[in-house]
């Protein structure tokens, strides 16, 4: 059975930092499900990239998946203030299930209260308010916890969400199918 993923997108998410990981999961064999925080399904990126995402998030809020995906940008401010993304990032915590953030968006899990003893990186942005994140770490996985620095480890998160989705063979696999 295939391993669903919930990407969640608002207009400013960092574009590098939400395709690269989805790329990558697809290509793994994972159903990555792009859902939007409003009912308009297109989403622009920190870069005006406009990505039509598959589903409004209220479409599927009672659906099932193995891992939720947190991508970061200036849409973070949106994420937050919807507060449906760190609600979820509990559930995800409480079931044992894996939540990813990169860049910014550790402050969703923050704001879930997920964060309180673990280990967690994060863009510099965030540092006033994060002041534990790990700024030498490019990815730090502790327990279902998965976080990442930001654009610039985009390639190294998405391959960590691989290994942790499908294991060591398969990042292996998909690492060498794009030269990584």
């Amino acid at each position: 059975m295939s391993k669903r993923v919930l990407c969640l997108l608002a207009d400013g998410f960092e574009e590098i930092e939400a395709l690269t990981p989805v790329d990558l999961l697809r290509r793994a064999g994972a159903e990555v499900v792009l859902a939007s925080l409003t009912p308009e399904r297109l989403v622009t990126g920190r870069c005006q990239v406009v990505v039509r995402a598959d589903v409004a998030l209220a479409d599927v809020l009672h659906d099932t998946f193995d891992l939720l995906f947190l991508p970061g940008g200036p849409g973070v401010a949106a994420l937050r203030a919807d507060g449906r993304p760190a609600r979820l990032a509990a559930e995800f915590a409480q079931a044992g299930k894996p939540v990813a953030a990169i860049c910014a968006a550790p402050t969703v899990l923050a704001d879930a209260g997920l964060l309180t003893g673990k280990r967690f990186t994060a863009h510099f942005s965030v540092y006033d308010e994060l002041p534990a994140a790990l700024p030498a770490e490019r990815v730090v996985e502790d327990g279902a916890l998965l976080t990442s620095r930001g654009a610039g480890t985009a390639l190294d998160f998405g391959l960590a969400l691989v290994q942790r989705l499908f294991g060591e063979e398969k990042r292996k696999e998909v690492a060498g199918s794009i030269m990584a």
